[in-house]
């Protein structure tokens, strides 16, 4: 893991698509998406039912590995307002156990609205020493802030294949996580709402093992 400066603060973005930050023991995630297959086999669609599985496997993998004892989710964490109430049952007590053993906040999104069964603390932002936390970043907010939202990705040509990885993108001010979800797309890096949210210049990071690559995003 490789600390990088925010805000006055020093965190840590992790391959896994998350923040930690050391010296609160917190552990940031945007864009969980739990229960989105479920939302469109309502419609019709169907898709593997185990996406909330897999995504509260890999957090719970990452609070082990980190010794998170707060955990914020960074909104859109349920795909609609009603996917806390379809969670399968194993799916429910990996999260109650996860509430249980951590400081849990919801940030609420424009997915899940409300969040109002399934413990923890439910706001709609916040601020934890000087960062200010919340869904969808604010252009005109000059504090540091952190969100999710957009689902950022980076394109890049590597022994002339397109690769794309997620990632989160930087800004003097402007921190945007990577969504966690298991069945989530993508925004590439330089689209224009993007462009709008975070201003320039900005920079995607991808964190890879021992090492923390920047890439600038074109104007």
């Amino acid at each position: 893991m490789v600390p990088f400066s925010f805000g006055g603060h020093q965190l840590v973005a992790l391959p896994q698509g998350a923040v930690f930050w050391p010296a609160r023991g917190a552990l940031l995630v945007a864009d969980l998406h739990l229960e989105k297959a479920s939302w469109y086999a309502r419609l019709g669609q169907m898709l593997p039912p185990y996406d909330s599985l897999a995504t509260l496997a890999d957090l719970s993998a990452l609070v082990a590995a980190t010794g998170a004892r707060e955990i914020w989710c960074l909104g859109d964490s349920f795909h609609d307002v009603d996917g806390c109430d379809r969670l399968p049952p194993q799916a429910q007590e990996t999260l109650r156990d996860l509430i249980a053993r951590t400081a849990w906040t919801w940030i609420t999104g424009n997915h899940d609205p409300r969040i109002d069964r399934c413990g923890g603390t439910v706001l709609d932002e916040a601020v934890v020493e000087g960062l200010v936390l919340r869904h969808e970043a604010d252009p005109a907010e000059p504090r540091p802030e952190l969100s999710g939202h957009f689902h950022p990705k980076l394109r890049v040509r590597v022994r002339g294949k397109l690769v794309a990885r997620r990632c989160f993108i930087a800004s003097e001010t402007k921190l945007i996580l990577p969504a966690f979800g298991a069945l989530t797309g993508g925004l590439d890096v330089d689209h224009p709402e993007i462009a709008r949210a975070v201003g320039r210049p900005a920079q995607a990071l991808v964190p890879v093992e021992d090492r923390l690559l920047r890439f600038p995003i074109a104007a």
